[in-house]
């Protein structure tokens, strides 16, 4: 699936793409997408498709289409302190994408078939953790995955707002990725060959709305053990947060609340001024008029009153070409982050700046 839009040169003009094709159309799918670079979740060698809007397979690894993860991300409707639900989470893209939305005070599960793709999916859920410039602007609910079946979750398990089912559901089981949702939750899956979205409206009530044809793997059927009997998938405990974290969290957001009123006390009313665009030069052409006159012809220019003016605008424009083109291109100082600048100038001990931090690298 995919190949819906064009293929950007970098994550944020894949993600231009997407909103003018109408697949992202609010601001939080928006910055959820720009926060994560699509092209972290691919093996090195593979990198250069990253931007495309196609689906990704190797051996067990597998990423959906961007334009089929935008969808999915619009129809979940998710909102800060939801409980999330991943079957067949995958490379953890899609859940760490979410997580940024859910906030710290969701709850963020993921089941996974394959072991090695759950080793993947941590080493990249680290990497992003650790390095990525998007972390400190959002107050991250972390994934959690676990090794299983999706169609083997234990019957006591709780039942989540949102689920996403990332392979084709069988008619079969449709009633069983109902039982996974709660009241006014919302389960996004594909059943059928189209991309489905089933809100539980109550205890017994549905409603159903297709949203586009796709086509993904069937999931695949629980295989027994030797005894026959099947080997239930025990979700994630819902962990309550330590009051130290609790702690952190709510220093972060002072501070973020202190950082923000700074910058608008320094812009005045927050407004900068908007950024120049190059006008796009329009060449006005003289009009040659032809007169006929007593069986002969004249040829002659009928000049515009404005032409004189325009005359002078090209000129004076193409001056200002030549001038941009003689400044030597600078490069666009790195962003800086302020939430990290301002937790090291405390009057902290070091540990519990890095504790404030998240220990990351930079």
């Amino acid at each position: 699936m995919g190949g819906a839009v064009s293929a950007g040169e970098d994550n944020d003009e894949l993600i231009d793409n997407l909103k003018e094709a109408q697949y992202i159309r609010t601001e939080l799918v928006e910055q959820a997408f720009r926060a994560i670079d699509r092209a972290d979740y691919y093996l090195e060698e593979f990198k250069d498709n990253a931007y495309k809007d196609l689906a990704w397979k190797h051996g067990n690894i597998h990423l959906s289409a961007p334009c089929i993860y935008s969808e999915v991300m619009e129809a979940l409707d998710l909102q800060p302190g939801l409980s999330f639900l991943n079957l067949g989470s995958g490379t953890g893209y899609l859940s760490s994408m979410v997580g940024l939305i859910l906030g710290p005070f969701g709850v963020n599960h993921g089941v996974e078939l394959h072991s090695d793709v759950i080793e993947y999916a941590k080493q990249k859920l680290d990497f992003f953790i650790r390095t990525s410039d998007s972390f400190d602007k959002f107050e991250f609910c972390e994934p959690s995955f676990v090794t299983g079946n999706c169609l083997e979750i234990s019957p006591d398990c709780t039942q989540y707002d949102r689920v996403y089912c990332g392979a084709g559901v069988q008619k079969e089981h449709e009633d069983y990725m109902k039982s996974l949702l709660k009241v006014g939750g919302i389960l996004v899956m594909p059943l059928e060959e189209k991309l489905t979205k089933i809100t539980r409206t109550g205890p017994t009530a549905w409603e159903t709305k297709k949203i586009l044809a796709v086509s993904f793997a069937p999931l695949i059927q629980p295989s027994h053990s030797d005894s026959g009997k099947s080997r239930l998938v025990q979700l994630p405990p819902l962990a309550v947060r330590s009051l130290q974290d609790l702690a952190r969290i709510a220093i972060r957001g002072t501070i973020k609340k202190i950082i923000h009123q700074e910058t608008m006390s320094k812009s005045g009313n927050g407004l900068k001024n908007p950024p120049r665009f190059k006008r796009r030069r329009v060449r006005r052409r003289r009009m040659e008029t032809i007169v006929f006159l007593d069986k002969e012809v004249f040829a002659s220019r009928i000049s515009n009153p404005s032409d004189d003016n325009n005359n002078c605008e090209d000129v004076e424009e193409e001056r200002r070409e030549e001038e941009e083109k003689s400044v030597p291109e600078m490069k666009p100082d790195p962003p800086i982050n302020f939430l990290r600048e301002k937790v090291l100038s405390l009057p902290l001990p070091d540990p519990l700046k890095y504790y404030l931090l998240y220990y990351r690298e930079k």
